[in-house]
This record gives structure tokens, sequence and C-alpha cells, in this order.
């Protein structure tokens, strides 16, 4: 994303992943551990070269008015206590802004891809003194209704109340994360642009882009890769990485930033990155970027038994407040996020109102001055850590506004395997998250014995973030994966260090598929935290993941089940072993993001515990409980079925099951086999049915899946656990 006024000119390239850009829609958290104070709106912590800036706020304590006119000398910076000389001053003021010329734009790209490999703005004059805005739009999560409260809030504005210092872009995500109109004081283009959203101008959105290449691309076989592009397509973090992608293209900028964001709610599901939260937020403040979050489905109704867009009640939830309860639990749920990412960056949240013009209100009180104040850091180290800045003035009338401290860069290639090993442990230990290497987990649970279960965890890196080295005919590299899980007392009960070799030969073209690493605890069931960090050894980049976990009690679950695994591959393993995902020879390589292709097999395994018995069955003398562990009469149903738009389009035979086959772990295993070939390509939800009949209990979990178009040579994970996709067996 370029800036303003056909005179900037561009010096220093930014570089980004294209594939984070190919957001698709699919199914929808902690913030920074060091919560920052919501009134520090216009502060920025960078290192460029060897300078690191600051942006400061002062205050008068009595009035809350600005301070203006002080001089370097009147402050006083410190790192880790440690007093630095001030290298660099300015001060900015929307009241001194030069009046550009309200036609000047950059023009000619199209979407936030393409211009994050373009320059950036390095000339302070262009951008001196004013306000840069980026109005997104997340059209993925609003109703039409909210888009066009939203739009009319926005048109409000740009025609009554935007000034000569302001700097407007305006950003979307729908099937991809687009720039509609690059930086400008065009109140025409502005109008026009956000009047796409709601119709009154001509639509102009970019096509879906699974394949990870620039919008506009038709998707078919050719375009479908194994990597992270594949897993954006039903990831729950898109909107994470729009915002984050956003801050980074506008990261060289010194100059503060405020992103209005307009969103129907920001939902996590399932198994959640919350070191992408915390990257999205870090990257935010690296930028100088507040987030002002509007929740643009204004003040809600809730009706007590639902409203039109839910389907019909059952049971007496209805009557007894659960679902009210509920629904007032999701509402604050999809709120809560949004209040996360706007206190950590220094801006706020704006939710149960029709009038969203305090947010703009907001953004213009916060960013009318501020210093910027740098210096270069005594510490030579460059060893990644936390350094923390005090900031003072020599008027104890003033209060001042800024970030506290920043992380400083670090070298690997100079760093001792012992002090390598270090950098793992305190990235471990961080609440930043490191974000270089993108990874995805996936967390199951079986249970082994009545108070003791396996969870098998899939960790995935894609393979073009591998820098591989020639060694003749084959490509080599390493990875370091660490991984810790802490219980609800902080206390570790489950540790993984390892360091994988690869070598494949270039016909395998790795860089375009993907390292799948396996592993897997046994622990009681209760909350745990998990987290794992893996660094390439090529250039020490890393990556981390962290999530909560529930293990469950199962003893007073009327339908005990486990984790319904899906997969696309099942390779020999004939090694013994207590991960359920084993069995019978053969190994499960769990699907983490659930995107199949045409020509593959969908495998299901799923285990249903201690079902009860039928009446009139009979133990054996002198072994009460045999019956049920040791396959007495039981009855358990099942069946799979596929539905897309909310219409059933596909549903496997009804399978039966009268006895325990799995008597170790007193379960009834399931194992389905689908081939998709009688699927078109599209994004479906799976609902596994599982009915205790004997017992009366029953249980429907639901999980998002996609289908994309067969491809020529099947896209196979590479290490440790690699196979190729087989044709199975029918369903047992």
């Amino acid at each position: 994303m370029t800036m303003t006024s056909a005179a900037i000119q561009r010096t220093a390239r930014q570089g980004l992943a294209a594939a984070l850009i190919g957001i698709l829609a699919g199914s929808p958290a902690a913030g920074l551990a060091q919560q920052q104070d919501a009134g520090a709106a216009v502060t920025t912590i960078k290192v460029q070269t060897n300078i690191v800036l600051t942006n400061v706020v002062v205050r008068d304590k009595k009035t809350g008015a600005v301070v203006k006119g002080l001089q370097a000398s009147d402050f006083t910076i410190e790192e880790n206590g440690k007093q630095q000389k001030v290298a660099s001053f300015d001060f900015q003021s929307v009241d001194e802004a030069a009046v550009l010329n309200e036609k000047a734009t950059v023009t000619g790209k199209a979407t936030v891809a393409q211009l994050l490999n373009q320059d950036n703005v390095t000339d302070p004059k262009d951008l001196r003194d004013h306000r840069l805005i980026v109005m997104f739009f997340d059209l993925s999560s609003m109703q039409p209704e909210d888009i066009d409260r939203a739009v009319e809030s926005a048109k409000e504005y740009i025609n009554k109340k935007m000034q000569p210092a302001d700097l407007v872009a305006v950003a979307s995500l729908a099937d991809a994360l687009t720039l509609d109109q690059d930086f400008t004081a065009d109140k025409d283009a502005l109008v026009k642009a956000v009047g796409r959203y709601d119709g009154s101008e001509a639509s102009g959105f970019a096509a879906g882009n699974e394949g990870g290449t620039t919008a506009g691309t038709g998707d078919d076989a050719s375009s479908f890769t194994a990597d992270d592009s594949e897993y954006n397509a039903l990831n729950t973090d898109r909107e994470l990485y729009a915002i984050r992608s956003i801050a980074k293209s506008l990261e060289r900028v010194d100059q503060r930033k405020s992103m209005l964001y307009f969103s129907g709610g920001l939902t996590r599901q399932g198994i959640e990155n919350q070191a992408s939260m915390r990257a999205a937020t870090n990257e935010a403040v690296k930028a100088n970027m507040a987030i002002y979050a509007v929740d643009s489905r204004g003040l809600e109704a809730l009706p007590p038994v639902g409203n039109a867009s839910t389907g019909s009640l059952r049971g007496t939830s209805a009557y007894s407040g659960a679902a009210m309860q509920g629904q007032l639990n999701s509402n604050f749920s999809s709120q809560e996020t949004l209040g996360t990412l706007a206190s950590d960056t220094g801006g706020k949240l704006f939710t149960d109102s029709n009038d969203f013009a305090p947010a703009f209100q907001q953004i213009q009180h916060d960013t009318e001055a501020y210093y910027i104040v740098g210096f270069r850091s005594t510490d030579k180290r460059q060893d990644g850590s936390y350094r923390h800045l005090t900031v003072k003035v020599n008027r104890p009338d003033l209060k001042l506004d800024y970030r506290p401290g920043y992380y400083a860069p670090a070298d690997f290639q100079h760093q001792k395997t012992e002090d390598r090993e270090q950098v793992l442990n305190e990235q471990m230990r961080s609440d930043l998250p490191a974000t270089d290497v993108t990874i995805y987990l996936q967390a199951l649970y079986f249970r082994l014995a009545d108070n003791k279960f396996f969870v098998p965890v899939s960790l995935i890196v894609p393979g073009s973030q591998i820098p591989f080295i020639k060694n003749g005919d084959r490509d080599k590299a390493t990875i370091d994966i660490m991984g810790q899980v802490k219980d609800a007392q902080g206390i570790i009960v489950g540790n993984v260090r390892d360091t994988v070799k690869l070598a494949l030969d270039a016909s395998q073209q790795v860089q375009r598929k993907n390292i799948q690493y396996p592993t897997g605890f046994t622990l009681a069931p209760g909350r745990y935290h998990l987290k794992f960090v893996v660094r390439e050894n090529q250039t020490g980049a890393m990556g981390s993941f962290e999530t909560d976990l529930q293990v469950p009690d199962m003893k007073k679950t009327p339908l005990k089940l486990s984790s319904i695994v899906l997969a696309s591959q099942r390779i020999p393993n004939t090694k013994k072993s207590v991960n359920p995902l084993v069995r019978d020879g053969v190994e499960w390589i769990p699907n983490v993001p659930h995107v199949f292709r045409q020509d593959q097999h969908l495998y299901f395994l799923y285990e249903v515990y201690d079902p009860t018995k039928e009446a009139g069955a009979v133990e054996p003398a002198n072994s009460p409980g045999l019956t049920r562990r040791e396959g007495g009469p039981v009855k358990v149903l099942t069946s799979i079925q596929f539905m897309s738009g909310g219409v059933k389009v596909y549903e496997t035979p009804l399978v039966e099951a009268d006895a325990i086959n799995t008597p170790d772990r007193g379960a009834v295993a399931f194992q389905f086999d689908v081939p998709l070939t009688q699927l078109k390509p599209g994004t479906y939800v799976c609902q596994v049915n599982v009915i205790d009949d004997a017992g009366g209990s029953f249980s429907f979990p639901r999980m998002a899946m996609r289908v994309q178009p067969g491809a020529a040579v099947p896209a196979t994970p590479t290490a440790p656990a690699a196979g190729a996709s087989g044709t199975g067996t029918s369903m047992k």
C-alpha cells in the first residue's frame, strides 16, 4: 500500500509472501500479554538501521490539551534504566499540514498483494503533519444492512468531517484483500470507493484466489498447490492476516496511522492460534497503526427465541433462559476480539450504537499532534531481547503517552550452538509471538483409560518458507521444533524437542509442498496451554503457535465421543504405539486445514466410548462390566452427511455397530472411506451423526471442509510423516 501525491519518491522495497493475500472466506483471543493503556494512541517503536524511534503524545494533566513547543532538551529517554542520547527529534501537528492537491493520489495498482511489493514513502515532506487513515471494511463478516450503516457513516465523514490534513485509503476483505482506493484527499474518489460496497457505485470485487496468485485469476486444477495458500481457504484467522498485511505495508512510514475497522464481529472458533492474534497486534504496533474497531451491527435487539436468521429452537432452552444466555455469550465473544485488537494497539472499540461518528472523531482527536523521539541504542547486542523504555520531560504538570518498549534485532548467523538453543527457549517463554515462519496446528483427543487421554498433535510448516541448500542432486535443510504443554497451574506436563533433517531431490518440488510433523501427549482431563516454536536453520527465522486446550472429562457425558479425524492419507506403520491414529499397521495422517482434492479419498476416524448395553444383556459370571468392555450387545448408529448452502447434497449409508471392536479402550471405532469424485468443488459443512440407540443419547458434531478440483500430481506432505493418497477400504 503506497501513499499520497504523485511527487512521492519510492526507494525502500518491502516483500511479503503473496499467499497471505490469497485469503478466502471460510469459518471465522488473546491479545498481547503486555496490555497497553488505551490512551497511548499515538505511539510506535521501530528499529531502522541503528535508530530506535518512539512517538510521544504530551498533554496537560489538568486540561488534557496537547502541549506544543517542547525541544529535544526537554526530553530524557532511558533503555533498561540506562540513559540514551536523543539522536533525532521532530514534532508533527495536523494544524501545520500543507494542503495537497486533493486529486493527487497513487494510481495504477489494484490490490494490496501488488502494492506490498512496491516501494514505500521515504521523503518526509510528502506526509509531514498529515493524518493517515485506513478505512477497512470486512465485508466477509457483515450482513447487507451492516454494510449500509458503515458506508453511510463513512460518506458522512468524507463529505462533512474530513479535514485538509486527512489522507484516507479504503481497503476491503471479501474473497480477497483489496485496496479499493489508495491514500488520497480526493473526496469524490473516496465516496466512489465506499459506494461500491452498498451498491450505490459499480461493484468491483476481486475474484476468489485459492491458488495464492494475484486476484482476478480463475481457479482450475493447475492453480492449486499444497502450500500455505491451501490453508488460507478455510483459515479462521483470515481477518487477522489481512490486518497484519495492511500494517506491514505501512511499516516504513514514520507517521502514525489509524485503521477504522468495520466488522460484523470477529469470532474465534476451534483451535485458536493466539499467536496470530498477537502477531497482528504486534505488526500494527510496529507500523505505528492504532485500530479503531466498529461493530457495524450497531444496536442489536436479541429476541429470546432467536431471529429469522437462526433455525428453530428445540427442547426447553427457549423457556429456561439458556437460549438467551447463548445469544449474549455469542455476541460478547464476537466483540471481545475486536476489543482486544483496539486496546492492544492504542485504539478504541465502538459497539452497541447506530451512530459511528464518534469513531471518526476519536481518530481525529488522538492524532492531532505528537513528538517523534529517536536514539541510537548503546546496547549493541542483537539478541532479540525485550528492552524497556522510559520517557520523561522536565515539567511535572505534563502527562506522556508512549509505548514502553521494543524488541531488539537478532543475528542468527553469528550465534553459537548453545546461544541458538537459548534463543529457542527464550522464544518459548516469550509473550511476543514469532511470525517469520507460518505454522498450522491441530490437536485431537482419544481416550486411553477412564482418566487418561492421548492428544495427537499435527504441526504443519509450508515448504515454501524453508530455504533449502543445494547439495549435489538433493536439497537439504533442517528445522528445529520445540513444544510445551502447561496445565492450569502453569506447570509443564509435556515437552517436545526435535531437529528434523530434510533431504529431497528436485523432482519432489518441496518448495510447493508441506512439512507435517506429528507428535502427541498423554494427559488427564483438564485445561492446558499448548505452545510450539519452529525455526529453520538457514536464516534463523522462527514461527510460533499457541492455544488453550481442553481435554474433556467424560464421566458425566451421556455419549462419550472422541475427536473426529479427517484425513486424505493413510501410510504403513507397524510400530507399536499408544497413538490411536496408528491401528492395524496403518497410520492416519490428519488433514489439518480440511482441504481436499476431488481425486482424493476422504477418510473419517472416530470412537464412541462405553456405549449403553441393550436391555437383556447378561454379564459373564464373576466379571462385572466385561460385557460392555469385551463386546457385549450394543447398538450404535452413525452416518456422515455433507451440506452446501444449508442443503444436504450427500449422505453415507447408515452404519450400525452391535459390539465393542476396540476392547482395550472400551470403544466402538468407526472408519469411513468417502471418494470425493461425487462432490463438486466448493465449501461444505460436514455433519457426523452418532446415536447410542440403547442409551437414547446422540451427538451431531459439524466441521467445515473444502473440495478443490483434482490435480494431475497429488500434493503429498514431505516429512517426517509422508505418504501417498490411497484408495483405502470401504466403510467399517
